[in-house]
């Protein structure tokens, strides 16, 4: 069985970056002031190697949509003010500030990544990947964001996914793929039926 987790529920580093970390640090915040939009297809794998897919839809300030395959009763939702997850199997939602989630990074123009985020070293100048974790609160986990270096894409990176590890071990990995950056999305994407209601609303 797959383990879901709720995408980017980690938090972050309060450290100051290394003089040297700035440049990249400085680029992915380019990048991410320079997306208001966004769609792609995504994977998603577990620690045990189970794979499911979906559609991951953005709009700034504070709108995200994860939109797992038909066989998987699970929704995950940003509407602007909070973050919803909706287990339609259980009939279950849990709802709770975006400003508590580092989703923030992803959905907030005005967040400053150089304060809690690090760049990780790595062998491929062509990649970048940045870490966030907060040692306040082990329970969010870790999060490694890893982007392409691309000239055609805002800021001259694009996103290529994540990486997750609770702190319980669990280890999720998501892979982006047809991302797509300023495009049309209605608000209507980022309303959700609620399995607790009767009728249900759209």
């Amino acid at each position: 069985m797959v383990k879901f987790v709720v995408p980017f529920a980690v938090a972050v580093v309060i450290a100051a970056p290394a003089a040297a970390q700035s440049g990249d640090l400085a680029q992915v915040q380019n990048h991410l002031r320079a997306v208001n939009t966004m769609t792609a297809n995504f994977t998603q794998t577990d620690r045990a190697g189970k794979t499911v897919t979906g559609t991951l839809s953005l709009k700034k300030p504070g709108k995200i949509r994860f939109q797992y395959e038909k066989s998987v009763p699970i929704l995950v939702v940003g509407d602007g003010k909070a973050l919803t997850f909706i287990d339609y199997s259980v009939r279950q939602v849990q709802r709770w500030p975006i400003t508590n989630s580092p989703l923030g990074v992803l959905i907030n123009p005005d967040r400053d990544i150089s304060r809690y985020a690090k760049v990780i070293p790595g062998a491929d100048p062509r990649v970048l990947s940045v870490e966030g974790y907060d040692p306040k609160h082990p329970e969010y986990g870790r999060i490694t964001m890893v982007f392409a270096r691309d000239a055609s894409a805002p800021g001259g990176l694009m996103l290529q996914g994540w990486v997750t590890l609770d702190s319980q071990g669990n280890r999720t990995t998501i892979r982006l793929d047809n991302q797509r950056f300023n495009v049309p999305v209605s608000d209507g994407t980022f309303r959700w039926n609620d399995p607790r209601r009767t009728s249900p609303r759209s």
